[in-house]
């Protein structure tokens, strides 16, 4: 199989989506792995390294133009729709839910595209957890540094002194980003607290930390009860597929000391705080109400040397499978047909079918 892996366009994204020892993988199974020219730059990766893989190199259009598997990091951008062929195959983090634009992209040009994000394997989200880690080990950071008062923070020292309490993070979520969320707020000194709708996933975080981090069942007096002394808010909360829920409405906002920072990490998937808007890394903070809000869409993209070896890790033997199998076959697969949402102008995935309003298959 032909697989393309362009370099990422969005803003302040420097990540790539394969590796040089990735594509030496790929070339070994017998597969053309075309690199976009620079794209690895971001991540320190050079084109000599990817043609000491044996990939070939070569400018974005025809790129595409070669390509059966397109592989990415991010979603296509508006300018990329008109460069994705018609049935081409596609692999990448998608979050079609709160996209309709790009959706119907997809529908119109009959792209088998593949979303990390659904992948399932035994319960799991394998292809989704590197990324999750990665994010919520720097919500906590992210918030940390815009409490400073000069950013319209709090003024509170997340980590607290002696004789003064610590900052208060309150995490919504005990899924992966929940849960090293968790480990980077109580790690820096922080009081902490994490709600979840489900019991199991705070009986988790409480063998974990050994009792030494709160755990409430999420409620809306519960949730209500901790933002009004919070300092920092991670939004953490995951539908695979779907639409996240909104669980800081604007009026909860009030409720909240002025100054502190929601870091809403669930904004790919249209974000769990109604005043969420997706923000960039060079922009990465705006204030509503005396709320200060971070969310950056795409977080682990600050980090792109660490994000792309972890990613490639996660991905790469799923990208190995998919270009084994070819894309009718890979269909058929109990763990790659998970990942499939949209095919021959059709929704695959019946939770992103319920957040368009669509019929799926």
């Amino acid at each position: 199989m032909i697989i393309g892996i362009p370099k990422e366009i969005k803003k302040e994204e420097f990540r790539i989506a394969v590796t040089p020892s990735g594509a030496r993988e790929l070339r070994k199974s017998g597969h053309t792995v075309l690199i976009e020219t620079d794209a690895g730059a971001g991540s320190d990766f050079s084109d000599d390294e990817y043609l000491q893989a044996d990939a070939d190199v070569i400018d974005r259009k025809p790129l595409f133009e070669q390509a059966e598997l397109i592989v990415k990091v991010k979603e296509p951008l508006a300018s990329e729709y008109n460069l994705l062929r018609d049935s081409q195959a596609l692999f990448t983090y998608l979050h079609l839910a709160p996209n309709r634009e790009l959706t119907e992209t997809l529908l119109k040009k009959n792209i088998a595209a593949f979303a990390y994000e659904t992948l399932e394997k035994n319960g799991s989200l394998p292809l989704l957890a590197p990324m999750s880690e990665v994010a919520g080990r720097m919500a906590p950071l992210m918030g940390a540094f815009f409490l400073q008062k000069f950013h319209g923070g709090t003024g509170v020292l997340p980590t607290g002194v002696v004789g003064v309490r610590p900052g208060k993070a309150v995490i919504l979520g005990a899924g992966v980003v929940g849960t090293n969320a968790a480990h980077t707020a109580y790690g820096i000194g922080m009081d902490v607290v994490v709600l979840n709708r489900g019991i199991d996933r705070l009986q988790r975080i409480d063998e974990i930390f050994m009792g030494k981090i709160r755990t409430l069942p999420l409620s809306a007096s519960a949730l209500e009860n901790e933002l009004r002394d919070a300092d920092i808010v991670v939004g953490a909360v995951l539908v695979p597929g779907g639409r996240a829920p909104i669980l800081i409405t604007r009026k909860l906002l009030k409720v909240m000391k002025k100054g502190a920072v929601i870091v809403d990490v669930a904004i790919d998937q249209g974000g769990c705080a109604e005043t969420s808007r997706p923000s960039t890394h060079d922009n990465p903070v705006y204030e509503v109400d005396g709320i200060m809000h971070y969310s950056v869409a795409n977080m682990p993209g600050a980090y792109p040397r660490t994000s792309t070896l972890a990613l490639t890790n996660a991905t790469l033997p799923y990208i190995k499978m998919m270009a084994d199998m070819g894309i009718s076959r890979a269909m058929d697969d109990p763990i790659l047909s998970t990942a499939l949402n949209t095919y021959q102008g059709k929704i695959m995935h019946p939770v992103l079918a319920e957040a368009m309003q669509m019929n799926s298959v």
